[in-house]
């Protein structure tokens, strides 16, 4: 599979809380294009969103490591939930000097953080995209045994002694079970690198208390939670087969959100990053451009 690399350029930022690495891509286009910050899910890094970065080439991509994911830094105040990333977002927002014009994107986890922030400073932001929403609660319905059993090994692996505890997160035999989970495409190449990806990044965490702050966070919100107060134009891109939002609860999501345009993509669950970043970025661009129309 293709990398970015080569047009991504890592730099890091220097907060009160902590320190955040976040790499950019320039635009192809010239400096005038507009910027779009992509915020990552749970246990993933900027990795998870460099193919559609790159088939984004008319827009400025921003994408930082989550505190205490990737190469950021813990925070050094306050838990790894849904508040300290929202903050976290407003601080580096604010040091990247990003103005009302950008467009923030959330994916899984991260779309319940950049709702969150959007509800909370709708002035701060253009728009919204949040691809593969956490359009429904985690601990009701169909999802709640899976999501408690999922609690009770990561409660685990934080009490065990620190070594059993970082093996049991990092097993590869338990990565490579969630990665074959989530994975929908049947293109034998495109799930070799799936897997890869999550086993080269899914245990690029700093310490066993931030998975667990960051997961149970992930587990006690969704985007609905807040999707009465977006005030700002919202693109939904869900995947048909995704596990953690089906269709129905995709569509009464973007009911309940003033300005929202659903837009689903066939044949892919909830790596719509990896599966289908093309189409992704496709509906994404079309979005941006529809915006001063």
């Amino acid at each position: 599979m293709p990398s970015v690399q080569e047009r991504a350029l890592r730099q890091v930022l220097d907060f009160p809380h902590g320190q955040a690495s976040y790499w950019e891509y320039p635009a192809e286009t010239g400096p005038d294009a507009p910027t779009l910050l992509m915020v990552h899910g749970f246990r993933g890094d900027h990795h998870g969103l460099e193919l559609m970065a790159r088939a984004l080439p008319g827009f400025r991509v921003l994408i930082p490591d989550l505190p205490g994911f990737g190469e950021s830094a813990p925070l050094t105040q306050g838990r790894h939930d849904v508040a300290g990333y929202v903050r976290f977002l407003q601080d580096f927002a604010a040091a990247a000097d990003l103005g009302p014009q950008t467009l923030l994107l959330g994916h899984s986890f991260g779309s319940i953080i950049a709702a969150r922030l959007v509800a909370a400073a709708p002035s701060a932001f253009r728009a919204l995209v949040l691809v593969n929403p956490i359009s429904e609660p985690a601990l009701k319905g169909p999802r709640a045994v899976a999501s408690r059993l999922a609690e009770s090994y990561y409660l685990l692996a934080a009490k065990l002694p620190a070594r059993a505890g970082l093996w049991l997160l990092r097993q590869p035999v338990i990565v490579r079970a969630m990665s074959l989970m989530m994975a929908k495409t049947k293109d034998p190449a495109l799930r070799r690198f799936i897997h890869d990806q999550h086993d080269r990044y899914f245990s690029a965490f700093a310490h066993r208390e931030v998975v667990l702050e960051a997961f149970q966070a992930s587990i006690s919100d969704d985007v609905g939670q807040v999707a009465g107060r977006l005030a700002v134009p919202v693109l939904l891109v869900a995947g048909v087969k995704d596990d953690l939002g089906s269709v129905a609860s995709q569509r009464r999501l973007a009911a309940l959100i003033p300005h929202a345009r659903l837009e689903f993509i066939p044949d892919v669950g909830h790596l719509i990053h990896y599966e289908a970043p093309a189409a992704a970025a496709a509906l994404v661009a079309g979005f941006a451009a529809g915006l001063d129309a």
